[in-house]
């Protein structure tokens, strides 16, 4: 803050914008809604409060925020305030009302050229007439573009912050301050113009007043001395004993005369009465307009310097609150990030400990299982025995009945059978050597 700050300064030289104001019921609204905001709970939830509640808290103070600059924003079209003026618009928004603006100040550019280039039978043989209703046409359309421009930058405004976050809307709500600020200030200057206004009207007023008064006295004394001559006039009519004479009608015509001046100069001794009270009247009145006037500029003095003051100080109030939502959002993330490593350590650990229980209870399965697994072994070595035996026995009655049937020893043969190399082809070096082999087409029994 400069050190020639000053809360109640007013520049009477800076130009002043007048805005005409419609009154409507906005204020009301407004006023209606901020009144339905009182809590009795308040205390309790401040007790209580945890991470979650101040959650539903911003967003419900981000939910009236959106509320009451919607409010604001249609309080401006009731009385008049431009929308760009009191409204902080992005780049995208302020170019929708620059361009329109510019596009306007070209259209009537081009048509002032065209209107200047000289009505002369060359110019009209040209095109100067046709140039010229195509200027005014697209100055028309321009000027509809203009006229729509605030509307459309308006609706992408109430759809921008119908979304935005706390830290928007506190903007929106500090730069309608500021705007406010000037709008009070440039309030100050108009009722100051028509208060000095006034004062010089009372000046006059007085100094038609004391005229008024002056002539009042004037007429007054012309008044008396006509009445005196008006009352010699009547004693001179009254003497005169012959009412058919010349000098008769002479003396009703002077009396006459003399009654038509006191009746003027009684009008004019009216009119400056009346003037000089209507003067007067004017006098108190315009002093008590001042007073009202003068006790509203001191009113407004006071809104806008505590307005402007305390802007300042919501600004920095507004990024303590905004850092506090930040922090409270680091802070649950934090949690978040703190109970998910709990839990991945609670998982893991699971894991390891199931790992190791899981580890042990396989060794003492596999040293469970050895036993059963020779039980198994010997069922199997027992069955194989079981089944050689059976085998055997049954090789003795193969043997016996060649035996008894072929005459044939078979034992030898058997006994050979069992000794013999497994991977020794059958058959092989057991032939003799000269017998050729037989022919498959004559003895060959399984073809």
């Amino acid at each position: 803050m400069s050190d020639d700050f000053d809360l109640l300064e007013t520049n009477s030289n800076e130009k002043t914008e007048k805005v005409d104001v419609n009154w409507g019921k906005a204020i009301d609204t407004m006023k209606s809604k901020l009144s339905q905001e009182d809590d009795p709970e308040v205390r309790q939830k401040i007790l209580n409060a945890t991470l979650d509640d101040v959650v539903h808290m911003a967003e419900k103070d981000r939910t009236t925020l959106l509320d009451a600059i919607k409010d604001l924003t249609d309080y401006q079209d009731e009385v008049g305030i431009l929308f760009e003026k009191f409204s902080s618009l992005n780049a995208t928004e302020q170019k929708v009302i620059d361009d329109a603006q510019k596009a306007l100040e070209r259209a009537r550019v081009e048509l002032e050229d065209a209107e200047s280039k000289p009505d002369t039978w060359w110019n009209n043989l040209w095109g100067r007439k046709s140039k010229i209703k195509k200027a005014q046409e697209e100055l028309k359309a321009a000027e509809k573009v203009r006229a729509a421009a605030d509307n459309k930058a308006k609706a992408m405004f109430q759809e921008r912050i119908e979304n935005a976050d706390v830290q928007t809307l506190l903007s929106e709500l500090s730069y309608k301050s500021q705007a406010a600020v000037t709008r009070l200030k440039n309030r100050e200057l108009e009722i100051k113009e028509v208060e000095d206004k006034l004062q010089v009207a009372i000046v006059e007023a007085t100094k038609n007043h004391t005229k008024a008064l002056e002539k009042k006295k004037e007429v007054e004394d012309k008044l008396e001395e006509q009445y005196a001559l008006l009352k010699q006039a009547r004693q001179e009519l009254e003497d005169i004993v012959d009412k058919q004479s010349a000098e008769y009608a002479q003396a009703i015509g002077k009396v006459t005369e003399l009654e038509q001046k006191v009746e003027e100069l009684e009008g004019i001794k009216n009119a400056y009465t009346t003037l000089a009270a209507s003067k007067d009247s004017f006098v108190h009145k315009h002093n008590l307009t001042i007073k009202v006037l003068t006790s509203l500029r001191s009113n407004l003095q006071t809104h806008r310097a505590k307005l402007k003051s305390d802007t300042e100080e919501r600004l920095k109030y507004y990024d303590g609150y905004i850092v506090a939502l930040k922090a409270r959002t680091d802070q649950e993330f934090a949690a978040i990030l703190e109970h998910l490593g709990v839990k991945t350590d609670e998982h893991i650990g699971e894991t390891l400990a199931a790992m190791h229980t899981a580890s042990a209870k396989a060794r003492q399965d596999m040293m469970d299982n050895i036993p059963v697994h020779e039980k198994v072994m010997q069922g199997v070595y027992s069955s194989y025995a079981e089944a050689l035996q059976e085998i055997r026995a049954k090789d003795v009655d193969i043997q016996k009945n060649f035996a008894e049937r072929y005459g044939i020893d078979m034992k030898e043969l058997f006994e050979d059978y069992y000794k013999a190399d497994a991977n020794k082809p059958s058959g092989e070096g057991d032939a003799p050597e000269g017998d050729p082999k037989p022919d498959a087409e004559e003895d060959d029994l399984l073809s």
